[in-house]
């Protein structure tokens, strides 16, 4: 009965408070030891901590990505690019130099692009079976030359074929061009030009 009501010359709260600091404060020092320990609230979650420490997320793959603009105008497609390749006379006399019109035309409804560089266009001679020369054997100009054609839009430019015969690499002693009936075609970005066909003398 001691315990339960404390006995003595002081007032029975006394005890009571002195039972209570007693008992209280290795509980007190237990809770503030556990709150430092952990961080003042908590663990940082797992998911959330990278390997440094850095406690920031990294991004899911592609997630830092910049989404393709729709504006931005693409390749212009075989279908919406229209070749034409032109020469400047039906016939050629033995000194007279084969000159082709070149003519790149966006067909399509929006604008595109289209690499009418050497590394790309190609114009290609052949005399029946026989490959006579192409653009590409030993080009000239830039490798690549972009065009922007907006609907509707061309470009044009002019190739003159020196009556030579060519191969890859830029190839020396190859035989003369002969008189006879020769055919030119206009490739380029995957489309093609009508056959061009014409007599050298």
């Amino acid at each position: 009965m001691g315990v339960l009501r404390p006995a003595g010359p002081l007032p029975s709260r006394v005890y009571w408070t002195r039972r209570f600091v007693v008992l209280g404060l290795p509980l007190l020092v237990v809770i503030v030891v556990v709150w430092a320990l952990l961080g003042r609230g908590g663990t940082p979650d797992a998911d959330n901590v990278n390997a440094d420490g850095s406690g920031e997320q990294e991004p899911v793959d592609g997630a830092e990505d910049e989404p393709a603009d729709p504006g931005a105008p693409q390749a212009c497609a075989p279908e919406a690019l229209a070749l034409t390749l032109a020469a400047d006379s039906a016939s050629y006399a033995a000194a007279a130099i084969p000159t082709f019109t070149v003519t790149l035309a966006n067909t399509g409804e929006v604008d595109c692009l289209v690499d009418a560089g050497s590394g790309q266009l190609e114009i290609a001679i052949v005399s029946g079976e026989d490959r006579i020369w192409s653009s590409r054997d030993c080009p000239a100009g830039a490798a690549e030359r972009k065009l922007l054609l907006g609907p509707g839009q061309s470009d044009v430019t002019q190739v003159q074929w020196t009556r030579v015969r060519s191969a890859e690499g830029c190839a020396t002693g190859l035989p003369a061009v002969k008189s006879g009936t020769y055919s030119a075609t206009l490739t380029a970005a995957g489309a093609a030009s009508a056959p061009q066909v014409f007599v050298l003398d």
